[in-house]
């Protein structure tokens, strides 16, 4: 077990990778899986998820909007309380905000997303650096929009994104002297909830089946299919065992070959 024993949190808890990566986690034999999201519902799910497989994974909740410095502190300060440490932060929790261009987005409209996904992130880390003992991690989850331009409009997204990917390698130089690594993890195409909704929208919109528009993803992808958020999940956890012991400021792409540096 990838995980055994030890503390791990997971912000943005949601219906696909955030819950995907807690239960994932505790089926990797965390000790702990410290759940974390703005809405108490999906904690509740979360919670209940777990339970389900049966292992002896102690869940802990805790509300927490990472725009908020005060909230962060008491999400971290609860795991500490709790457990005494932390072994593992996930750094899932993200705001895509509008489908836009660089070249004619509203550029305050870029403010909230910036908010959550670099200076939340960065507040929920820092939030937690005290707790984080040597021989721990941190994995940011990234995403493909941050390497390769897409064809979407994802501007906002993808320049908060390749913000903190930059930041990644300062932290894992700052932080690595105390024996805590940091790395990305960037997702690509992920069927779950999100994009299973997306593609569903889609082919309602313009008439074409589901399975010929996931044809149509998957023919860009060399694995031959969309890579699920249960195994992009696997990918994220995997860099903060300790099999990625010797791995710091480095980033991972999870999307089945979608994007090769």
């Amino acid at each position: 077990m990838l995980l055994k024993d030890k503390v791990v949190v997971v912000s943005g808890i949601g219906p696909g990778l955030g819950v995907k990566l807690a239960i994932e986690a505790a089926r990797e034999g965390a000790k702990v899986v410290v759940v974390a999201a703005r809405s108490a519902d999906k904690l509740d799910d979360a919670e209940q998820r777990i339970r389900a497989l049966g292992t002896h994974t102690a869940v802990l909740k805790q509300t927490c909007d990472i725009t908020q410095r005060e909230q962060c502190d008491a999400l971290a300060a609860a795991a500490a309380r709790e457990f005494g440490r932390i072994d593992a932060l996930v750094n899932s929790a993200f705001v895509h905000g509008d489908m836009d261009y660089a070249s004619t987005a509203d550029l305050d409209s870029w403010r909230a997303t910036l908010d959550t996904n670099l200076l939340g992130t960065l507040r929920l880390t820092q939030a937690c650096i005290p707790h984080l003992p040597r021989g721990s991690a941190v994995v940011m989850i990234n995403t493909m929009a941050a390497r390769k331009i897409p064809p979407l409009g994802e501007a906002g997204y993808a320049a908060s994104k390749a913000a903190l990917a930059n930041s990644v390698k300062w932290l894992a130089k700052e932080l690595g002297p105390k024996g805590i690594r940091v790395n990305s993890v960037h997702m690509g195409w992920m069927w779950g909830a999100p994009v299973e909704g997306y593609v569903n929208w889609q082919a309602q919109e313009s008439k074409v089946p589901v399975e010929t528009l996931k044809a149509q993803i998957a023919a860009d992808i060399p694995l031959g299919h969309i890579p699920t958020d249960d195994d992009c999940a696997k990918a994220a956890l995997f860099m903060v065992s300790d099999y990625a012991a010797a791995v710091t400021g480095a980033a991972l792409d999870a999307n089945g070959g979608a994007y090769m540096p």
